[in-house]
């Protein structure tokens, strides 16, 4: 099982990070590590770092592929969550001051927490969902589907290209503006439309 997660898909994020907006798909991996389910306490990370939210919609795979047209990504999921990519965001930058990986501030245990709750694609408009996360009772993300600069079906006919897709991989598929850090004893809560999907405090 793999996680992917796809970066600067959505242009008001871009700007907020001062990164370019990307002309494909920008994808990076997980490990199965860092995936935490049936969330209802997160334990910050012994990091000394700053570990910011980054709420996403959250697809999974349910066969296998490779080459998928995006024409025909439909037929490889039928449910989707919500979960955070959370991200140690003074590591990332001084990665990127040295023009290495990012691994050390996005693959760390834990920093994949998602939801238990799934949402059948076809009871939904996929199109025109939104989805809100809130932190402490505040709304600090408000993303909407129509608003990523890669669909759901181009971002799997991409990473397709050069990763085989197999049944139960996860693609975060990108996060809105208004992240930001979290502390000890936050309650962050996630919502597709006013579907309650995940919440927990951070420890």
């Amino acid at each position: 099982m793999k996680v992917i997660c796809i970066g600067r898909n959505y242009a008001d994020h871009a700007k907020e990070m001062k990164s370019e907006l990307p002309s494909e798909p920008i994808f990076f991996l997980k490990p199965d590590t860092a995936l935490l389910k049936d969330v209802d306490e997160f334990y910050l990370p012994d990091l000394n770092s700053e570990i910011h939210f980054e709420c996403e919609l959250v697809v999974k795979i349910n066969k296998a592929g490779k080459n998928i047209d995006a024409e025909f990504a439909q037929k490889y999921y039928s449910e989707i969550t919500l979960g955070l990519d959370l991200t140690a965001r003074d590591l990332q930058a001084k990665c990127k001051e040295k023009g290495l990986p990012w691994e050390i501030a996005k693959a760390f245990d834990n920093s994949a927490p998602i939801s238990n709750k799934w949402i059948n694609v076809a009871d939904i408009s996929l199109p025109d969902l939104s989805f809100q996360f809130f932190q402490n009772g505040e709304l600090k993300q408000h993303g909407f589907t129509k608003d990523m600069i890669f669909s759901i079906d181009t971002i799997i006919s991409y990473v397709s290209k050069f990763i085989t897709l197999k049944t139960g991989d996860l693609i975060f598929t990108g996060t809105p503006a208004g992240v930001g850090p979290i502390q000890i004893g936050d309650k962050l809560e996630g919502f597709v439309e006013e579907n309650k999907l995940f919440e927990f405090t951070v420890k």
